[in-house]
C-alpha cells in the first residue's frame, strides 16, 4: 500500500520536476529496523512561496488537501498536509528553505520501487533530521539505524549538528548524537 502511494508522489514530483525527500518513518524502514508508521514525510526543494508548484503536481483525484484555508496554513506551519483518499494515508510535504536542506536534497538516495525511482533522504540525514527533532521514537531510530548502517559519514553529520548547536545551543544535538553513537 505505501509503496504505491510512494511510486506515485515520485512519479508526480519527477514529473514536475520538484526536488523532494522521503524523510521520517518510511525513511527509517529503509536504513533501520522495521517499525509502524502511518505517514508519508517529504520535504520538498522549495519555500512555501512555490505552494502553488506543488498544487499543480498533486493529482487532486488521487489526493485530498486538508487544511480548508491551505495558503494561510501552509505559511504559518511551512507544512501542506494530504491524504491519500483510497487508504486515508497521511502525507505530509514539508517546505525547505534552509542551506542545510537545500544540501540535503543534493544528496539523496534514489530508490525504484514499482518502477519508479523514489528519492528518500541519505542515511546521514535522515540520522541528523532524527537528532534534531529529538523525540524518544526518533532517538530510537538513530539507535537502530546506526547498528544496521556501521558506515556513515560521521564527520558530515557531526559537522551539521555543531551548526545546529550554534543556533540552539540548549539542544545539545552534537551531544545527544555523541551519547546514541558511542
Amino acid at each position: 500500500m505505501f509503496e504505491k502511494i510512494l511510486a506515485k508522489i515520485g512519479s508526480l514530483l519527477q514529473e514536475h520536476k520538484i526536488p523532494y525527500m522521503i524523510i521520517g518513518g518510511q525513511a527509517v524502514l529503509l536504513y533501520g529496523e522495521p517499525r509502524l508508521t502511518r505517514d508519508i514525510d517529504i520535504t520538498i526543494g522549495f519555500s512555501s512561496d512555490k505552494l502553488d508548484k506543488l498544487l499543480k503536481a498533486m493529482d487532486t483525484n488521487q489526493f485530498e488537501i486538508l487544511p480548508s484555508n491551505i495558503h494561510t496554513f501552509v505559511k504559518q506551519t511551512m507544512v501542506l498536509p494530504m491524504k491519500e483518499k483510497t487508504t486515508g494515508i497521511r502525507i505530509d510535504f514539508i517546505f525547505s528553505y534552509t542551506p542545510y536542506e537545500q544540501q540535503a536534497l543534493q544528496r539523496v538516495f534514489k530508490k525504484k520501487i514499482l518502477n519508479q525511482e523514489v528519492c528518500f533522504a541519505s542515511i546521514e540525514d535522515l540520522i541528523i533530521h532524527k537528532i534534531f527533532a529529538q523525540r524518544p521514537r526518533d532517538l530510537e531510530d538513530v539507535k537502530s539505524i546506526l547498528i544496521k548502517n556501521p558506515k556513515i559519514d560521521t564527520a558530515y553529520i557531526r559537522k551539521w549538528l555543531m551548526e545546529f548547536d550554534q543556533s540552539i545551543p540548549e539542544k545539545n544535538f552534537t551531544q545527544i548524537f555523541e551519547e546514541i553513537f558511542n
